[in-house]
């Protein structure tokens, strides 16, 4: 995430919001009213399935953007859930698209945010379209440049390629990343 954004986020008209944990933000459907920056804390964006499983769309943790794809948006399209107590700040969207079009360094550093989520996401959609553990995992390390995975982020990679911790814990054993 770009400091710089959120650091000229944060200088906006705003407010701040502390939200308990399991609790809903806002609702697939719900008018798309503002924008805001996770300071503090865990929400995901999920969007339900027929079956009712989520599929977890976005995982915004601090100093995160949530949902800004919603800025160009009437409605949400999926759910915002508290996962922690949080901490955010809301910009209503009509301020903050008004400071895009006043502020090109801004709307600059916007459509570069923007262009990186665009390929975080398609990054994370070859690796899940995957088939083994290990063809995922592979995947994660190049996109993050290769290395040891760090220990106390390891079930948060095994998320993220979509296998369970177990698995994961599985192959790393077998490359020796203990």
């Amino acid at each position: 995430m770009s400091t710089e954004l959120i650091e000229r986020i944060l200088t906006l008209t705003g407010k701040r919001r502390r939200l308990v944990r399991d609790r809903y933000l806002f609702h697939q459907g719900d008018p798309a009213k503002s924008v805001y920056v996770v300071e503090d804390g865990l929400i995901e964006l999920a969007r339900y399935q027929l079956d009712g499983s989520p599929i977890v769309l976005q995982r915004a943790v601090r100093r995160t953007v949530l949902a800004e794809a919603s800025v160009y948006s009437e409605a949400y399209h999926c759910d915002a859930i508290v996962r922690s107590p949080s901490v955010l700040f809301e910009v209503p969207k009509k301020r903050f698209l008004d400071q895009l079009r006043k502020d090109e360094e801004f709307s600059d550093i916007w459509a570069s945010h923007l262009a990186k989520e665009v390929q975080s996401a398609r990054y994370r959609s070859e690796i899940l379209s995957r088939r083994t553990v290990a063809e995922r995992l592979n995947g994660w390390l190049a996109w993050k440049g290769g290395g040891r995975p760090e220990k106390g982020k390891r079930k948060a990679i095994a998320e993220q390629i979509g296998v369970s911790p177990e698995a994961l814990y599985r192959e790393l054993a077998k490359r020796r990343f203990k």
